[in-house]
């Protein structure tokens, strides 16, 4: 593990270089309520756009099993509108929100916004995580150890599978296996993608594993740990991490993770430092940082791939990323205010679905203009709500990550 101390007074300095200011500030606190999943966040001092990381190769020979990119440009090129695969095309349209503090999980249909089932399922429901084949729904009772599978051709929830401490799950891109990120345990829980029995366990020393992403190829994943402000890299044949490093700022909580359509950057989440840290996943180096909001959380790329929501839960605002411009353009806020969480972006790209964590309600938002199309009173605590179907050949889990 590499260690990054809080920079010195003097080093905290502004380096014009063209258009990109670099600077690292370290304040804020740290609280903790894993009953809701998350803690309050600080307030950034001073912090400053990413350059852009040194290119990376052409995507190289993928991960053994792993269907191939439709585009090597563009992991998300099998997300585009209305691009749903044979095995979902016939699934009604739902939003399914996982209410922490309520067991429940809330069904809503996105065309009426109206709330059209409330499903019982295990303690403490953090997300719903769409299967790498598609075909299932999986609840993830956090505190009651069980997953909760959901048909999403019914809507109707099955017998529970007894899986440990099962704060998110993602799946391996060659479908083998599902990577259950068991916060509390400190594990990485390698289980069979379909039984979830358990395959191997990695240990990990961070604390707090929650959010991934895949490499482009997919022979990697890069995952955040949220109380102890490290990111871990992690061989995905192999099942072992093969890298560790302390963000560079006294009291990171690194959330969401996501790779850019070109495969050569990851952006984390941090509602402590308040923005985005922006890492080459292939060398791993220190990351640089671009400052969004408050509470910065959940990421969420644009069905044409041009742009990414950022979640900024601490002021009630979504931040809009532009790859190209490598630049945040536009910044939305909610009316009177809300504590935007996870989500995902409707089928068709024009609404982004997101959790008011604190608010018991879900907002519906126009991806065009940014106004708030509804809000939705659901159960307590609603977190890792999916929207689906969507578009894309398999899923890598979390709210919806498909390629």
């Amino acid at each position: 593990m590499h260690a990054h101390p809080t920079p010195a007074p003097a080093l905290r300095r502004a380096l014009v270089a063209g258009c990109c200011l670099l600077a690292l500030a370290a304040c804020g606190t740290q609280g903790r309520d894993h009953a809701t999943g998350h803690a309050a966040g600080g307030r950034t001092k001073a912090a400053a756009p990413a350059g852009t990381p040194a290119a990376t190769p052409a995507v190289a020979k993928g991960l053994p099993g792993m269907p191939p990119l439709l585009d090597p440009r563009d992991v998300y090129a099998a997300d585009r509108p209305g691009r749903l695969s044979p095995v979902v095309k016939d699934f009604p349209s739902r939003v399914y929100v996982p209410n922490t503090e309520s067991d429940t999980v809330t069904v809503i249909d996105p065309k009426t916004y109206k709330v059209v089932e409330t499903i019982p399922v295990g303690r403490q429901p953090q997300h719903v995580v769409p299967s790498w084949d598609l075909k299932t729904l999986w609840v993830n009772n956090d505190r009651g150890n069980t997953l909760t599978p959901i048909d999403p051709r019914t809507g109707k929830a099955g017998k529970p599978v007894d899986v440990h401490d099962p704060y998110n799950l993602y799946f391996t891109p060659d479908g083998k296996y599902a990577v259950v990120m068991a916060s509390l345990d400190r594990e990485l829980v390698f289980r069979d993608a379909h039984s979830m029995k358990r395959v191997r366990t990695e240990p990990v020393t961070c604390y707090g594993v929650n959010h991934a992403d895949f490499s482009a190829d997919g022979r990697y994943f890069i995952v955040s740990c949220e109380f102890s402000g490290e990111l871990l890299k992690v061989d995905t044949a192999r099942m072992k991490v093969v890298g560790q490093q302390k963000l560079p700022f006294k009291g990171a909580m690194p959330q969401d993770v996501k790779v850019s359509p070109d495969g050569k950057r990851f952006y984390i989440a941090d509602m402590t430092a308040n923005g985005v840290w922006v890492l080459d996943g292939d060398t791993f180096a220190p990351p640089a940082f671009l400052p969004t909001g408050k509470g910065c959380h959940g990421l969420y790329v644009s069905r044409d791939s041009r742009e990414m929501y950022i979640s900024n839960r601490g002021e009630g605002t979504v931040s809009v990323f532009d790859f190209t411009r490598n630049a945040l353009t536009k910044k939305w806020r909610l009316p009177g205010g809300g504590s935007p969480d996870m989500g995902g972006v409707s089928a068709d790209g024009k609404v982004l679905w997101l959790s008011g964590r604190y608010d018991a309600e879900v907002y519906a938002i126009d991806t065009r203009t940014g106004a708030q199309l509804a809000r939705i009173k659901v159960g307590s605590g609603p977190h890792g709500l999916a929207v689906y179907p969507q578009p894309g050949r398999y899923s890598l889990g979390h709210t919806g990550v498909f390629r």
